[in-house]
């Protein structure tokens, strides 16, 4: 890590590191140990702190006051909205695939009515998808 961080900083123009504790993602629910993790990245010199699967509003809570660096969170499956998680102290918030995930949800559903039903109530949905598209 403090070499990864050495040469983000040397870079030019300089990245921004993100260090990831995944233990929730692996099932190991142990915030005493995501904080220890997150710790010593922070020391190690990343500049955001990430552990991705963490949702409790109270655990967020304690990993922002345990670091000294902006914290990450995955927007979506914390069910907070983006002013909550701003209430909590988080500094960066990631959309992850959620916005990919809605688009294929209005395509499946799309798909449905026209399969089922014959119709195309999807229409206004489709021309603010080609309006986004810029074509």
């Amino acid at each position: 890590m403090r070499i990864a961080a050495a040469a983000a900083h040397a870079s030019s123009p300089a990245f921004v590191l993100t260090a990831r504790a995944e233990n929730y993602l692996h099932g190991q629910r142990d915030l005493s140990d995501v904080i220890a993790r997150l710790q010593a990245y922070q020391e190690a010199g990343a500049d955001v702190l990430y552990a991705p699967g963490l949702s409790d509003a109270a655990e967020i809570r304690s990993v922002v006051a345990n670091v000294d660096r902006p914290v990450n969170v995955l927007f979506g499956p914390t069910g907070q909205t983006v002013a909550e998680l701003a209430a909590l102290g988080v500094a960066r918030i990631s959309i992850g695939g959620s916005f990919a995930f809605a688009a294929y949800g209005a395509a499946a559903q799309a798909a449905r009515e026209f399969l089922q039903q014959g119709t195309n109530g999807f229409a206004a949905l489709a021309r603010a998808g080609h309006d986004a598209s810029g074509l």
